[in-house]
Parts: C-alpha cells; sequence; structure tokens
C-alpha cells in the first residue's frame, strides 16, 4: 500500500470527525458556525496537555467535553443574547483563542513526544505497524461516532433537532424548544470536532495555538465532496459521506502536493480550489442537463 494512500486515511479518518460536526451544524442545523476553528484548536490543547501529564484516553473525553462546552456557548449567544449565528462563532472563536493558551500556561507550542498516546497503547496491544494503527484508531472512532449519531438523530430529540433546521417556526409552532435544539445540536457538533482535534494532537504530539486555523473550509469541503460524489440522502447516508468526502479530500490534497501543481506552502489555496470546485460541480451538472434536454426538444421539433 503505497505511503500517499495510507497517509490520506490517516488524515482523513482523523479529520472524519471534524467534517461530521461540520455536517451536524451546515447540513442538519442549516447555521453558519465559525467555532469550528477555536472548538478544534481548543480539543487539541486539552488533549496535549493531558497526554502529556499520563492521562491520553481521559484526554480525548476531556476534548469532547470541552468542544461541547464551547458549542453551548455559542449557542448561548445565539438563542438567549439573540446574536447573529456568524458573529456569535467568530466571538466564541476569538475567545477560545486566549483559553486555549491558559490552557498550555501561556505556551504556543506544547509537545508529548515523550508521552504514551492512545496510538501507542493501541500498537502495544495489537503489535500493528505504527502508520496503519495511525488510520485504524481514527477510523474507529468515526465509525463508533456515526453510529451514535446516526441512532441519536432518530430519536425524538434528534428529530427535533432536524426539524429545527428545515424549518425552525414551524418547530416552534408545534411547542417544541428550538432554542434548546440549536443548543444541543451546537454542543454536538463542536464536541466532534474538538474531539478531532484531539485525536490529531495525539497523532502528531504537539499543539499549535495557530493550528485550527482554517479548519471550518476543511470541514465544509470534506461535505461537500462527499455529497457531490454520494449524493444527498439520509442522516446516515450523510455522516458516511462526510467521512468519505473527508478521505477523499486529503487524497486531493497529497496528489495536488505530490504532481507540484502548487507549492507546499498552498495548502489554503489548494482547499479554495476544491471546495470552489466541489460547489459548482452541481451547477455545472445542472447546466449540462439542460443544454440536453434543449437539445432533445430541438432533434424532436426537427
Amino acid at each position: 500500500m503505497s505511503l500517499l494512500f495510507i497517509s490520506s486515511l490517516q488524515e482523513g479518518f482523523g479529520y472524519g470527525l471534524l467534517a461530521l460536526g461540520i455536517y451536524i451544524t451546515f447540513r442538519i442545523l442549516n447555521t453558519p458556525d465559525l467555532t469550528t476553528d477555536g472548538s478544534f484548536g481548543l480539543g487539541m490543547a486539552v488533549s496535549i496537555v493531558l497526554t502529556a501529564a499520563g492521562h491520553p484516553v481521559l484526554s480525548l473525553a476531556a476534548a469532547l467535553a470541552a468542544g461541547a462546552l464551547a458549542g453551548c456557548v455559542t449557542g448561548f449567544l445565539q438563542t438567549k443574547v439573540k446574536i447573529h449565528p456568524i458573529l456569535a462563532g467568530i466571538l466564541t472563536m476569538n475567545g477560545l483563542y486566549t483559553v486555549n493558551l491558559m490552557i498550555t500556561g501561556g505556551k504556543s507550542n506544547v509537545s508529548s513526544a515523550a508521552a504514551i498516546s492512545v496510538f501507542r497503547i493501541f500498537e502495544e496491544k495489537t503489535g500493528i505497524m505504527p502508520e496503519y494503527v495511525k488510520a485504524i484508531v481514527p477510523f474507529m472512532f468515526c465509525a463508533v461516532g456515526i453510529a451514535a449519531l446516526a441512532v441519536f438523530f432518530k430519536t425524538r430529540k434528534g428529530v427535533a433537532i432536524r426539524a429545527t433546521g428545515d424549518n425552525e417556526d414551524m418547530v416552534r409552532a408545534s411547542s417544541v424548544n428550538a432554542d434548546a435544539c440549536k443548543l444541543t445540536g451546537l454542543a454536538l457538533g463542536n464536541a466532534c470536532v474538538a474531539l478531532s482535534g484531539g485525536i490529531i494532537g495525539q497523532s502528531m504530539s504537539f499543539f499549535d495555538v495557530g493550528y485550527g486555523t482554517g479548519m471550518v473550509v476543511v470541514g465544509l469541503a470534506s461535505v461537500i465532496i462527499g455529497e457531490t460524489i454520494f449524493g444527498r440522502r439520509g442522516v446516515t447516508a450523510g455522516f458516511i459521506s462526510a467521512v468519505a468526502g473527508s478521505v477523499i479530500y486529503r487524497i486531493f490534497i497529497a496528489l495536488a502536493l505530490k504532481v507540484e501543481l502548487f507549492p507546499s506552502y498552498g495548502l489554503k489555496l489548494i482547499s479554495a480550489v476544491i471546495v470552489v470546485i466541489a460547489l459548482s460541480l452541481p451547477a455545472v451538472k445542472s447546466w449540462v442537463q439542460l443544454r440536453q434536454t434543449q437539445k432533445r426538444e430541438r432533434s424532436r421539433r426537427c
């Protein structure tokens, strides 16, 4: 198996939970949530600090809880303070920058290379090679996450959250607490994002205060690529396509860097180009179908 494909699987599944979080806020809640950049860094900071202290498993649970709390803050600003969703996300994201530095004791870079991570624990228990472990462990988290979210969004509370994203006025008219649904959805989405940050942090064994920048674009690209290739169907299929889109996105990035279409520092430009292409594909398909229909009508008239 090629190194390019293995590294794409490692990063694709690692950022798969990020894609799940974006899918919850962007598609299910239909809310533009910019908290993602901050909550990803929050999960990474919590995970690295606790891993360095000798608690690798607990660190991921703490990252999950911290992300959920960040989502609750954004939800509170949106629902109770009545701040616009985009501005609420920006405010929380900016606040989390300082929070992340507080967690790391004011250090912009923290390493946990000398500590035992969940990857090393899994490697010692199974004897599998490290490069495969870095793909298997994130895959397991993604699989469990998809299963848990698929079950939750079929419950009464989950259906209410989905309905809030589709038609908030109808939900309020049905005497359902739409604000609570929004807050729960944002908490779930950012919990997934922070867990992704925690896993990526342990995989790389370090935290950098600026690493979360641009994660919204990464997650959005994964969701859009997955939907473009596999279509928009049910919630469970949407979760699966989001993770698959994350892997495909990483393959695109790796190929673009390998063939030297862009310099190594052009990662964000590559991401932006991929998102633009993915977003434009539905419009291109519609245009092609329209042209084909027009040709058929002309041929019939002739």
